[in-house]
C-alpha cells in the first residue's frame, strides 16, 4: 500500500526540461496507482521554498488540482498516493505533511507505532498538529531534531542527520522521504520493515517504493537493506544505517520494460494480466533443469543435505498466496512425502508454533514486502529453521530475509486481485516440490521428467481456454445481479474454489464462498435455495483415486434444491452434462496439475461480472496491492 516516488534532477543551475521534477513524480505516482491509494499529493523545492499540494481521491484529483495551482519548476520533488490508516482519505490527512515552518516536507508509507507519545511531547513543545496522521508527528520530530537539536546546521549533517537521529525513535513500519528548503539539491529517505528502492540515472536519481516508480527513466536499482538511511543528489546515492555508519545497497538490473506495465490494448489491466498467465508460466518454467533433465533451482542457495534432512513443511502466505500454497500441499507431500501444513502468517507466530532446524519453511508472496508473511519468517529464522521465498519481485525484503529464493518471472502485476502471480506461484511451488523429490530420491528421474514435460504443456492449455473465452465472458454478464455465488471443490479443486470465491469478492463485492465439497451435509448445504448460482470444480475421471463420482454426487445434492450449477469439468467429460445448467470444458491435464487450468475461467468469470457492474476492477475499493502493515 501507499505508493512513494523521489526525485533529485540535475544541478547545473537551470531545470532540466527534460525531466522536471513535477513529471518525473506524478508520472511514477501514476504507474504506483496499482498499489491501492485514496489520496495523493506532491511537493518541490524551489525558489529556497516547500510547494505543496494534495488532494483526496485519485490521482485525477491531485492533477486538476496542479491545474488550477501550478507548482513552480523545480529539480527535486517527492510524491505520495495514500491508503489511510490513521486518519480518514481528506485533504488534510493526505501527505506530503509539512513542518519547521513549512520548510520540510515528508511522505510515509507505514504505521508509527509510538506516534502518541511522541505527539504528546511535541505537543509540549508548542507544535500544533492539522492532521489525524502519524505522519504529520514524524514530520514535526524530524524537523524538530533539524532546527532546535541541530540547530539548522547542515555543516553539521542537515536532513540526513536530523532523519537518523528521528529514526532512532520512531517504532514501528515505515518509509520515510523527505526534502527541506535549506537543501533543494537532496532527499533524505529512510526504511524500516516497509519497501524503497534507488533508481540510478545519469545526472538524476529516483527514489521509489518499487521500481515501476522510476521505470521510465532507468532500469538500473539498488536494494536497501533493513534499517538504512540514503540520502541522494544528482550525482550522488549515499547510504548509512540509523546510526550514521556507512553502509552498502547491492545494484541490480530491472529487466523488463515499461511497456510491460502497460495494459497493451486491453481495457484493464486484470484482463491484460489473465491474458499474460501462459507467457507467466512458461518463464517461471524456463531454464530450470540441465541438458539431463535434471532441475538444477540455482537461486535455493541451501545446502542440500540441509535439504535432505527436512521432516516438516511449512508454507507461509496471505490471501490468495496461501490458496496457492494449499495447492502446493498436495503435490509436495505426493511428491515428496513430507507432511506439509500451510499457514496464514499473520497467525502463525502467535500461536507458539513447533519449528525447528529440521523444518523448512516456504514463503509466497507476490510484493515481497507483505509485512504478516516477513514477520512471520523472522520469527521462524529466529526458531532455527530454514526459509524459501517464492516471490515475484526482484531485490524485495522476504526474499533478500530468506536463505533461498525461487522467483516466478511473472513481470510486473499492476492490478490488486491477482492472476498471472497466482499461477506463477503455483507453478514455481511444483518445481520446488519436484527438486525436494529428486534431492531426496522419492522419484525417479524418468518420473520427474515427465512432470515437467505435463508442465511444460500448460501454458498452451491456458492459452486454448483463454482463446475460447466468450461463453464466460457472457455468463459473467448474463449473472450480474446474483447476490451470491457458491464454489466447490475436492482435492486441489478446494483452494481453487476459494480462489475463485475470493476473486468473485474482490472485485464483485458481492457473497461468495469457497467450500470443500465434501462438507456439504455437515452445514453449508443449508445455503442451497432456488436459483443458487454454484461453481463446481469437477476432477478429472482418469487417474487413481478420481474423486469425480463423488463430486458429481455432490452437484446432484445442490440442484436437487433448486442450485443453478456451473460445472467446470475435462475435456470428454460427459457424465456431468445431465447435472449442470452451464459447462466450462478445460482440457485434459494431470490431477495435481489441473488448478494451473481450472482457476483461469473463475478470473475470466469474476472480471466479466464486475465489469458488467461497472467497477473498477484494476483498484478494487478499500483494496492496496502490497499489505505492508500488519
Amino acid at each position: 500500500m501507499c505508493g512513494i516516488v523521489g526525485y533529485v534532477g540535475r544541478s547545473a543551475g537551470r531545470v532540466n526540461t527534460e525531466h522536471k521534477a513535477l513529471d518525473v513524480v506524478l508520472e511514477g505516482l501514476r504507474r504506483l496507482e496499482y498499489r491501492g491509494y485514496d489520496s495523493a499529493g506532491i511537493a518541490v523545492v524551489a525558489d529556497g521554498a516547500i510547494s505543496s499540494r494534495k488532494k483526496s481521491g485519485k490521482l485525477s484529483n491531485l492533477i486538476a488540482e496542479l491545474e488550477a495551482h501550478p507548482l513552480p519548476d523545480a529539480l527535486t520533488g517527492i510524491g505520495h498516493t495514500r491508503w489511510a490508516t490513521h486518519g480518514g482519505p481528506t485533504d488534510l490527512n493526505a501527505h506530503p505533511h509539512l513542518s519547521d515552518g513549512g520548510k520540510l516536507a515528508l511522505i510515509h508509507n507505514g504505521i508509527i507505532e509510538n506516534f502518541a507519545e511522541l505527539k504528546q511531547e511535541l505537543v509540549a513543545k508548542g507544535v500544533t498538529f492539522l492532521s489525524e496522521t502519524d505522519t504529520e508527528v514524524a514530520a514535526a520530530l524530524i524537523g524538530d531534531i533539524y532546527r532546535n537539536q541541530l540547530g539548522g546546521d547542515n555543516a553539521s549533517g542537515g536532513l540526513t542527520r536530523a532523519m537518523e537521529l528521528a529514526c532512532q525513535r520512531l517504532e514501528g513500519a515505515f518509509t520515510l522521504l523527505a526534502v527541506h528548503a535549506d537543501q533543494p539539491d537532496v532527499v533524505v529517505a529512510a526504511r524500516r520493515n516497509s519497501p524503497l528502492v534507488v533508481g540510478l540515472g545519469e545526472g538524476e536519481n529516483f527514489l521509489g517504493s518499487d521500481v515501476s516508480g522510476f521505470i521510465d527513466y532507468t532500469r538500473r536499482a539498488v536494494e536497501l537493506g533493513q534499517d538504512q538511511i540514503v540520502t541522494i543528489t544528482a550525482d550522488t546515492v549515499a547510504i548509512t544505517d540509523f546510526f550514521g555508519a556507512p553502509a552498502e545497497g547491492k545494484e541490480y538490473y530491472v529487466n523488463w520494460d515499461p511497456a510491460s506495465a502497460e495494459k497493451g490494448g486491453f481495457p484493464s489491466f486484470m484482463e491484460k494480466e489473465i491474458h499474460d498467465q501462459p507467457d507467466a508460466v512458461l518463464q517461471t518454467l524456463l531454464g530450470r533443469s540441465d541438458v539431463d533433465g535434471k532441475l538444477t533451482l540455482d537461486e535455493l542457495r541451501i545446502d542440500t543435505e540441509l535439504l535432505k534432512s527436512v521432516d516438516k513443511i511449512i508454507v507461509l502466505a496471505c490471501g490468495t498466496s496461501a490458496y496457492a500454497g494449499q495447492v502446493a500441499k498436495y503435490a509436495i507431500e505426493r511428491w515428496c512425502r513430507i507432511p506439509t501444513e500451510v499457514e496464514l502468517s499473520h497467525e502463525f507466530r502467535y500461536r507458539d508454533p513447533i519449528v525447528d532446524a529440521n523444518t523448512l519453511i516456504v514463503s509466497i508472496s507476490q510484493s515481497g514486502e507483505t509485512m504478516d508473511t516477513l514477520m512471520a519468517v523472522r520469527y521462524a529464522k529466529e526458531q532455527g529453521a530454514k526459509t524459501v521465498s517464492i516471490c515475484n519481485t526482484n531485490g524485495s525484503t522476504i526474499p533478500r530475509e530468506s536463505d533461498a529464493v525461487l522467483y516466478t518471472h511473472a513481470g510486473p502485476e499492476i492490478a490488486v486481485a491477482s492472476t498471472k502471480a497466482f499461477l506463477a506461484q503455483i507453478a514455481a511451488a511444483y518445481l520446488l516440490g519436484l527438486y525436494l523429490a529428486q534431492l531426496r530420491g522419492n522419484k525417479f528421474q524418468g518420473e520427474i521428467k515427465d512432470i515437467l514435460a505435463d508442465l511444460g504443456k500448460i501454458p498452451a492449455k491456458i492459452q486454448q481456454i483463454l482463446d475460447n473465452a466468450d461463453a464466460i465472458k457472457k455468463l459473467g454478464h448474463d449473472m450480474v445481479d446474483a447476490k451470491s455465488v457458491l464454489f466447490l471443490g475436492r482435492h486441489v479443486g478446494f483452494p481453487v474454489a476459494m480462489e475463485g470465491a475470493l476473486k468473485l469478492k474482490e472485485l464483485a463485492y458481492i457473497h461468495a464462498e469457497g467450500f470443500a465439497a465434501g462438507e456439504l451435509k455437515h452445514g453449508p448445504i443449508a445455503l442451497i435455495e432456488e436459483g443458487q448460482p454454484v461453481f463446481v470444480v469437477v476432477p478429472s475421471p482418469r487417474g487413481r483415486d478420481s474423486l469425480h463420482a463423488k463430486v458429481v454426487s455432490n452437484i446432484q445434492e445442490v440442484r436437487a434444491r433448486g442450485a443453478k450449477t456451473i460445472v467446470i469439468a475435462e475435456e470428454g467429460d460427459e457424465a456431468v452434462k445431465a447435472y449442470a445448467e452451464h459447462v466450462i470444458y478445460i482440457p485434459e491435464t494431470p490431477t495435481l496439475l489441473a488448478p494451473l487450468l481450472s482457476t483461469v475461467p473463475l478470473q475470466i468469470f469474476a472480471l466479466a461480472l464486475a465489469s458488467a457492474k461497472g467497477y473498477d476492477v484494476d483498484q478494487p475499493r478499500n483494496l492496496a496491492k502490497s499489505v505492508t502493515v500488519e
